[in-house]
């Protein structure tokens, strides 16, 4: 697509799964997104020693799963975004501040530039407080299921009202990635908004 700003946005996967067991669920969708927009799909860092998930009830496994994310933004190409399902979506959002904390920190620079989250959940233990202290400014769009059963379509809104101007977007399914028109039509609008938006920064100095 000569002319359009290529995407290239980071996947991260559910409690109990995987790069690849999301790449399926996120199939469909994705089929539906504008070709400009590239989704990469990396496992968590705890897959790779028989654990699972991106921390666990008590959050042990965070510290290790953000030196892991410090490194793949430091280390590979740049994305443009990130997309979270469930816990997922629950560390896309916590990635989301701490990226806030970097650009109020230095010089300007951050990870990405904007965030999907479905069926998310906003992570916020004491440990976590301060960096949801204030609103994020990072364009957002979070995916919400009327009927999901795991994570309550009020704590999705409780992640998405931590931003500022997000996309909602709500479904009457449940803890799915869904396929539906009403959710890839404007997910797709969203990205081509985000394709025509300037980049912010670099994440490395």
């Amino acid at each position: 697509m000569t002319g359009v700003r290529e995407l290239r946005v980071l996947c991260l996967h559910g409690l109990h799964g995987s790069a690849a067991i999301l790449r399926s669920q996120m199939a469909e969708l994705a089929s539906e997104m504008p070709a400009n927009v590239e989704f990469v799909y990396l496992d968590a860092p705890s897959l790779s020693s028989g654990d699972f998930g991106w921390w666990r009830d008590d959050f042990r496994g965070w510290e290790r799963t953000l030196e892991w994310a410090i490194d793949v933004f430091d280390s590979q190409p740049r994305f443009d975004g990130i997309f979270g399902f469930s816990q997922g979506a629950a560390l896309a959002g916590l990635l989301a501040a701490v990226n806030q904390s970097e650009q109020d920190g230095s010089a300007g620079k951050t990870w990405f530039d904007f965030a999907v989250m479905v069926g998310g959940f906003k992570s916020d233990p004491p440990s976590h407080s301060a960096l949801f202290r204030s609103q994020l400014t990072l364009p957002s769009a979070h995916v919400m299921g009327q009927r999901d059963v795991i994570i309550p379509i009020g704590q999705s809104r409780e992640l998405a009202n931590q931003f500022a101007g997000p996309l909602v977007l709500e479904h009457s399914g449940g803890h799915v990635v869904p396929g539906i028109e009403a959710v890839t039509d404007p997910l797709a609008r969203f990205f081509t908004d985000m394709a025509g938006a300037p980049v912010e920064g670099v994440a490395r100095g």
